[in-house]
């Protein structure tokens, strides 16, 4: 007869959490963010508030004998009207780095979001429980990696043994910055968006700045990178300045060199990878901004189009295949003063051939198996003894990298300052 543990709760802080540059304090508990309040106070924008408050990447990790856990959260969910209803967002639970377990939160908050009008509305919601039982009896690492898709506000952790922080292993700290792709749109769970993966794979600790539809080589966005402690930092850039026709390529060459100074202002040797877009094939050669395609909205598909005229590139519109080369050419310029900066065309992540086999569901974003690709060859490549974070990781003799990693820079958790 299963009964009841005798639940000890613990206050979610600052040690607990890995992955969010602040915490807030709300009526409710702890909502992660993963950018700094300074640089949300820069910038009005809800498409930018709703992805940094949208916890992709962060994770609670903690020491414990436990064999049950229980965490009440509050999470946020998007209704697009039109358009299939989102499933909830997946709660990964790892036992010392082994996948053992995954839910969901039911209720919570739904923010419903009218892409035709471009209105919306939010609608209060009860807090959730999620609930893992039957844990290993014995001393282990527990991680729960949060929906990287679902603002999500932590309530209250409970076990049935007491919990400590989780050790720091040594292990080198990556960040990355990149577009939604980064942020993980469309991968099956948060540990399954490709630098979770790649990650895994190459034995270091992630801290991801994937900003959905916000990769716009904003300054505060630098400055953040330029403040976080990190071993390894890359920077996937192109897409959403593309696909949002943000700039010119007057305004693009030297807002990448903006970026890049001011991450090298806090960084300046630090490996950095310059990363260009994969391949998307609506905007290779199309200039943006990128539309949804109400067509097939109105059939229950969310899919989208690129609108520029591909004649536009003649008076500086960007391109996927403008971007790259701007790309390579400024990096190949500061590399000869810079030797720890490197360039990855992302085609080489997801090109052509990749394109034929797993095309882009919505036409923008990778399906489950093409976030797996595109994390084990960013792993092979950025990892490898030839690559820019040769000697960061654990290559092992089979191809494939092994979990652990060389002892990195003593890592500030959030909160520390």
């Amino acid at each position: 007869m299963d009964i009841d543990p005798h639940w000890i709760t613990t206050p979610i802080t600052a040690d607990l959490l890995r992955g969010a540059l602040d915490l807030e304090y709300t009526e409710h508990g702890v909502l992660p963010h993963r950018l700094p309040a300074r640089a949300r106070a820069q910038c009005a924008d809800p498409q930018l508030a709703m992805v940094e408050s949208q916890p992709s990447g962060v994770r609670l990790a903690f020491r414990t004998r436990a064999t049950a856990v229980e965490l009440d959260t509050l999470p946020t969910k998007r209704l697009y009207i039109g358009a299939p209803p989102r499933p909830d967002g997946v709660y990964d639970l790892l036992v010392d780095g082994t996948l053992a377990g995954q839910g969901s939160v039911s209720g919570g908050k739904v923010m419903v979001v009218d892409m035709t009008a471009g209105g919306t509305e939010l609608r209060p919601g009860p807090v959730g429980t999620l609930r893992f039982t039957g844990l290993p009896e014995r001393e282990k690492v527990v991680e729960i990696w949060l929906p990287h898709n679902e603002t999500t506000e932590l309530v209250a952790l409970r076990t049935d043994a007491p919990l400590a922080a989780a050790p720091d292993q040594g292990r080198k700290v990556w960040l990355h910055h990149g577009s939604s792709i980064s942020h993980g749109s469309d991968a099956a769970s948060p540990t399954a968006i490709w630098p979770a993966l790649a990650a895994a794979l190459a034995g270091v600790e992630l801290v991801n700045l994937g900003l959905g539809g916000s990769a716009l080589l904003d300054p505060f966005t630098a400055r953040a990178v330029r403040d976080t402690p990190a071993d390894l930092i890359s920077l996937k850039l192109g897409i959403n300045v593309v696909n949002s026709d943000l700039m010119r390529l007057r305004a693009f060459g030297p807002a990448v060199h903006g970026f890049l100074d001011t991450v090298r202002e806090g960084h300046p040797t630090t490996p950095l990878l310059v990363v260009s877009s994969i391949l998307c094939p609506m905007h290779e050669d199309t200039p943006g901004p990128t539309a949804m395609d109400l067509s097939a909205l109105g059939a229950g598909r969310l899919t989208f189009t690129a609108t520029g005229d591909p004649a536009e590139r003649a008076s500086g519109k960007l391109t996927l295949n403008v971007s790259r080369d701007e790309l390579s050419r400024i990096v190949a310029q500061r590399a000869a003063e810079d030797p720890h900066l490197h360039y990855l065309d992302g085609r080489a992540l997801y090109g052509e051939a990749d394109a034929a086999e797993l095309p882009l569901p919505d036409g923008l974003h990778p399906d489950a198996a093409a976030h797996r690709r595109i994390g084990e060859r960013f792993a092979g490549l950025a990892f490898a003894d030839d690559g820019a974070f040769a000697g960061s990781g654990v290559f092992a003799e089979d191809g494939a990298f092994a979990k652990g990693g060389g002892r990195g820079a003593d890592r500030r958790r959030v909160g520390d300052r």
